[in-house]
């Protein structure tokens, strides 16, 4: 029979007889290449292959906890879940340069201590990994490494040493050869994604694959590679920095958005075990609209510096900046401060920054940045032992969070004093006796007790006297 082709995009999947400048799926431009539809089975004859499982019924099947191998890497193993799942596929992605390879194979030098590793690299050669291997002080006899780009040679090569993990160094340069499409086509990448799953499940292995993103930071290639995997990983920063941060976004194993931070040094990336140390160094003292507040990434509280500069616009309308936070989560809360609290907003720009590189999603911070702001707009000092914590509804009214236990305790941790935060939370932790709760209801009682916390302070300490 005569092959046909058909257009497919890249992001969603959708296909059509003929190419469009936009899809109409998903909405996006320019995304839709070219495919050669095969017309027979992809068996080669109608019949369908023979099953090698049977349905079992759900109550006969024995459940066991997921096999895990320690990486070796704490903050991994945390991203992961606890461990290194057997015969699960992981699919890291980031930046050029972020420092990927560099990760999977600190990863590779660790796990091959005791266990068999394939590195498979299609973009560099043997000699230029040995090289970088040799900057890293990586040394190993049960790490192999094998520059192939064609599946089938990649999977026999795997056959022949049995390793317990497999790192394919990217998947974007690996092609099967029955497929005409160039490699890093969605065909390719698609097809070649679902060999190596179908690979890691029969023989219980697990394989990492490398996946290019775009511009705008998602992974390149087809949508339907991110839930073909069992587990997708982000590599975050900015390369002039030192630090990274490296974010689960899917995991079958564990939770999702739960996060690893490393730091670059020339001897590979270092694990940083206390982040919220890390992102308060070098705080201001006794500065206008600085405030600091925890939030939750995965299971991890960690504090953060937020910051907020307000000055007289030089235009007809006022400018609103920020780093780290969602813009109109922003602009929402300077028109509460300027409807609710009565604060001349539409004549000043208000800049907001997380300090750090951190960005934070969730409306646990409404406070500490409403409060950032009118702290710089009044120029009124905010106690640099003071944690922030709470929502702000439309009403300037503060409303509970989500676990609060594990944010006030971080803040004990690193030693503050003072913690305000929502009524509604406040009532379940009134025992506490390392940190101070204030509990407030709306913002303004927020801003009226950030201006008293040394009268609070003052008058803790003459109580402790007294006694």
């Amino acid at each position: 029979m005569k092959q046909t082709t058909k257009f497919v995009c890249c992001e969603c999947g959708y296909n059509t007889p003929k190419w469009l400048g936009k899809c109409p799926a998903c909405g996006n431009w320019n995304t839709f290449s070219e495919e050669i539809e095969f017309p027979v089975s992809r068996y080669g004859s109608s019949a369908l292959p023979q099953s090698k499982h049977t349905p079992k019924k759900l109550k006969d099947i024995e459940s066991n906890d997921a096999k895990r191998t320690l990486s070796g890497i704490k903050e991994l193993d945390r991203v992961l879940g606890g461990g290194i799942v057997r015969g699960s596929l992981v699919l890291v992605g980031g930046d050029p340069g972020i420092g990927k390879s560099t990760l999977l194979l600190q990863i590779s030098h660790k796990v091959s201590q005791a266990k068999t590793v394939l590195y498979v690299s299609g973009e560099e050669s043997a000699e230029q990994i040995k090289l970088r291997a040799s900057r890293l002080g990586i040394e190993s006899d049960n790490l192999l490494i094998l520059p192939e780009t064609e599946l089938d040679t990649i999977l026999a090569s795997a056959d022949g040493c049995n390793p317990e993990i497999i790192i394919i160094d990217s998947i974007q340069t690996i092609y099967k050869n029955d497929i005409s499409s160039a490699p890093g086509s969605v065909t390719q990448v698609r097809e070649a994604t679902h060999h190596l799953m179908r690979y890691a499940k029969e023989n219980d292995i697990t394989i990492f694959i490398v996946g290019h993103v775009t511009k705008d930071g998602n992974i390149a290639g087809p949508r339907v590679l991110e839930h073909m995997v069992d587990c997708v990983l982000y590599f975050e920063g900015e390369r002039t920095q030192s630090y990274r941060i490296l974010r689960t976004v899917k995991n079958r194993f564990g939770s999702t958005n739960e996060i690893g931070v490393f730091e670059m040094k020339d001897s590979g990336l270092a694990e940083v075990k206390n982040p919220s140390k890390m992102l308060l160094e070098g705080r201001p003292e006794n500065a206008c609209g600085s405030t600091v507040v925890c939030t939750l990434e995965g299971t991890r509280p960690i504090l953060a510096e937020v910051q907020a500069l307000c000055s007289p616009t030089g235009f007809g309308n006022p400018r609103r900046m920020t780093t780290g936070i969602d813009f109109n989560r922003a602009v929402l809360l300077t028109a509460i401060l300027e409807k609710q609290l009565g604060f001349p907003m539409q004549n000043q720009d208000v800049y907001i920054n997380v300090v750090g590189g951190i960005k934070i999603v969730e409306t646990a911070t409404d406070l500490a940045v409403i409060t950032a702001i009118a702290s710089n707009f009044k120029n009124f000092i905010i106690d640099s032992k003071t944690l922030i914590i709470g929502e702000v509804g439309l009403t300037s009214e503060v409303r509970t969070v989500g676990f609060c236990d594990q944010r006030i305790s971080e803040a004990a941790k690193m030693g503050f004093e003072f913690c305000i935060l929502p009524a509604g939370n406040a009532q379940n932790y009134a025992d506490r006796k390392d940190i101070k709760l204030l509990p407030v209801k709306n913002v303004s009682e927020a801003i009226r007790y950030l201006k008293k916390i040394e009268d609070f302070r003052l008058k803790e300490s003459s109580s402790g006297e007294k006694k």
